[in-house]
């Protein structure tokens, strides 16, 4: 979190205006609202929507179910294919997926609300701690499983489903990656994230073993040498740097850590913000930096980013969701020094960008001042190797074929640390999930996969 510099300062608001502010985003429909949104659904046969949904749940279907009255049944429908089923409704870019494609979107209609109506089915579910899996006798097979984001736990749960004993080696303290440190807080609130890894591990057969990071607490020729199969799902833990004068001073700090801290104080009106504040870069994590430093209490937040809005990773309903909440989007701007006073961050120099006739990003020559007190670098993270050995890799991510087989025998990758699909937690499920079904045949059949990496 932000070093405390000048113009930083925590407590800026009222236990009731944070409490306000940090509240649910979309609450879950009650059962009146579930009936009507579920009711506008056209059920089609070739379901563009479930083409669209990395881990192909059959939407048709569970909305069918919702308006049936039968929600549970919904609830497993979307667990057959998702079992993080409940934050994947939270978080996932369903305006860019499922909804998007959704034939009821259009100019003059909205698309059915998939993303709800999930909500409201899974939520039932957990609610009343109802398993539908019955775990299949040991196996006596044991996987390692590197990492307990979303990769991790969705190949976990499919491994021990099959009988086999599964071990989770974790770096922090909790479980959960990602949907636990990494969004935004009113986007899953009451601790959500650790109560959907508690119903995910009620399955049985699956141990965590926190503390435990790979490349300075064990190797993966370690695993390899102890278990029959590996799966790695440890995500991305560096962050990029600017790569600019000033970086390291006082009140210039990483978004992820910002929101991870966030997400991890019961005590919102502990963590310092700025009274003007500038988040650096264009994709989700900015966009959940800047939305929650304002409500934090900041008076301005800017997000620089150096293309246009049509570049921007965070999708258009995220910018959208920002400039509702009061935060200014400037496209076009690179930061070029971090202006000091006093030894603290006093205002950002920019550098104005342009699409040159080759389509590259070039300088204009023109520069700009932005007056700010704190700024939060989220420009994206970077894959440590460490501890990975002889494993092959391209473009810094670990390679893989289509079932998450790796160029090491018995070990699998699935999630950001790998280079297939995209950086959405909706992907790193389905990679989990299908590793896991990959390293369950190999057992079954006694050999290696025939379609291993070369």
């Amino acid at each position: 979190m932000a070093r405390l510099g000048s113009g930083i300062e925590a407590g800026r608001l009222s236990p009731e205006e944070y409490a306000s502010n940090f509240s649910d985003l979309h609450p879950r429909l009650d059962r009146h609202e579930a009936l009507v949104a579920a009711d506008r659904c056209y059920f089609c046969y070739d379901a563009p929507c479930m083409a669209a949904c990395p881990t192909a749940i059959d939407i048709p279907l569970f909305i069918r179910q919702i308006s049936t009255g039968n929600p549970l049944g919904s609830a497993k429908t979307i667990f057959d294919q998702n079992i993080l089923g409940g934050m994947c409704a939270r978080v996932c870019p369903t305006e860019t997926l499922c909804e998007d494609v959704c034939v009821r979107n259009t100019a003059e209609d909205r698309p059915v609300e998939i993303g709800r109506l999930q909500r409201y089915a899974t939520d039932i579910a957990m609610d009343a701690g109802r398993q539908f899996y019955a775990r299949k006798p040991e196996s006596g097979k044991t996987i390692a499983v590197v990492g307990a984001g979303p990769a991790g736990l969705a190949a976990a749960h499919r491994l021990a489903l099959h009988g086999h004993s599964v071990t989770i080696l974790e770096a922090r303290e909790k479980p959960g990656g990602l949907n636990e440190y990494g969004i935004a807080t009113y986007k899953a609130v009451d601790e959500f994230a650790q109560r959907e890894v508690d119903y995910v591990t009620a399955i049985g057969g699956i141990t965590f073993d926190y503390g435990k990071a790979l490349g300075r607490d064990f190797s993966l020729s370690d695993l390899t040498g102890q278990y029959n199969a590996v799966f790695l799902g440890m995500g991305l833990a560096g962050v990029n740097g600017l790569g600019i004068e000033g970086e390291n001073l006082l009140g210039v700090d990483d978004a992820v850590d910002f929101i991870a801290a966030l997400r991890q104080t019961p005590d919102k009106g502990k963590i310092p913000i700025g009274r003007r504040v500038t988040v650096i870069g264009g994709g989700m994590t900015a966009i959940d930096a800047a939305i929650q430093a304002k409500l934090l209490g900041a008076e301005e937040v800017t997000i620089c980013y150096r293309r246009g809005k049509a570049s921007m990773n965070a999708s258009a309903y995220e910018q959208d969701l920002a400039t509702a909440n009061g935060v200014i989007i400037r496209h076009w701007l690179a930061p070029k020094s971090v202006i000091e006073r006093d030894g603290a961050v006093a205002g950002l120099e920019v550098a104005y960008t342009a699409l040159g006739d080759d389509g590259r990003l070039v300088m204009t020559g023109e520069t700009g001042m932005l007056a700010t007190d704190q700024i939060f670098k989220a420009i994206g993270q970077s894959f440590s190797a460490s501890g990975l050995g002889a494993l092959q890799f391209e473009r810094g991510k670990i390679v893989v074929d289509a079932t998450g087989h790796t160029s090491i025998e018995n070990v699998w990758a699935g999630g950001d640390c790998t280079g297939i699909g995209e950086d959405l937690t909706v992907a790193a499920v389905a990679q989990g999930r299908d590793a896991a079904e990959s390293i369950n045949r190999m057992f079954a059949a006694g050999a290696r996969p025939a379609t291993a990496v070369a």
